[in-house]
């Protein structure tokens, strides 16, 4: 069977917009970050060995979790030129052959773990390449596993333990707990990684947390004070912990078939030169089953 790679664009884009040089198009277009987009996912193709991908973009910034919590992250500290290619390394990829996930009502963590779960009986391994802690939710032993492609270090069920203390299903409860900055809620006070972790090893989730803290382990120091604190912001927890839970009913209808790359499409060249990187369809390897 093959491997199965879901690319988290957001990603790659921010990663490239502030790794990756400037670059301005003919027309005067800054396109550094899609071009460094464009490359990477041509080195996953020729060095890497990819077979079978998806590419899950923010077609929009904001989605459904805006209209839960007003504080959840939107559009706004994005510079201008970088929004600006949200759409264009859209239009890229697909130029480029992938299949594309354009989220508008979910993200595109959503739709990156919907396709894991739904794929994942159907390939030796799905590497979801993203560092968001999010997705840590959605590795499966060794066989849904994350992708740190710049540091190339992989992540699987027992690394997931290592790294947050918890298993995978509880990685919810953990950021809710925690809180995560780059998604704008705040968490609950006096939960530390540590603090978060020990009180959902001993009782799984956070609906499962009694109130009473006689009925807490007595190696968590504070628990008069925790056990207070959370039952007081049990309703913040648990829609912080909704926030941080993806959507596996998230729409993704291709079939594993589907992502099979099968090279460049026509336009590639044409949109490549109008950017001011032709050498692009240099950078792909010849596609096992063209199209």
């Amino acid at each position: 069977m093959p491997n199965l790679h879901l690319v988290d664009a957001p990603y790659e884009l921010f990663r490239a917009w502030f790794g990756a040089p400037p670059k301005r198009s003919p027309d005067g277009r800054e396109v550094g970050a899609s071009r460094g987009v464009a490359y990477t996912l041509a080195y996953l193709l020729r060095e890497e060995g990819a077979t079978h991908v998806g590419c899950a973009t923010d077609h929009v910034v904001r989605s459904f979790r805006n209209d839960l919590y007003p504080g959840y992250k939107t559009e706004a500290g994005v510079p201008e030129e970088l929004l600006a290619q949200f759409p264009l390394v859209e239009d890229l990829m697909r130029a480029m052959g992938f299949v594309v996930w354009p989220m508008v009502e979910f993200e595109a963590d959503d739709a990156l773990a919907a396709a894991a779960a739904k794929l994942s009986d159907q390939v030796d391994k799905v590497f979801v390449c993203t560092v968001d802690k999010d997705l840590a939710q959605s590795v499966r032993g060794d066989q849904i596993v994350l992708v740190d492609r710049r540091r190339k270090i992989t992540l699987d069920q027992a690394g997931v333990v290592e790294k947050f203390g918890v298993e995978p299903v509880a990685i919810p409860d953990f950021l809710a707990l925690v809180g995560d900055t780059a998604d704008g809620y705040p968490g609950i006070p006096g939960f530390g990684k540590k603090t978060a972790a020990a009180v959902l090893r001993a009782f799984g989730s956070i609906e499962a947390v009694p109130p009473e803290a006689t009925k807490w382990p007595r190696d968590i120091r504070g628990t008069t004070t925790l056990a207070a604190t959370l039952h007081e912001h049990r309703e913040a927890a648990l829609l912080f912990k909704k926030l941080a839970t993806l959507r596996l009913d998230t729409p993704i209808h291709e079939s594993l078939a589907d992502l099979e790359w099968r090279g460049p499409r026509p336009e590639l060249y044409d949109m490549a030169t109008a950017l001011g990187f032709p050498d692009l369809l240099d950078r792909l390897p010849k596609p096992r089953n063209p199209r």
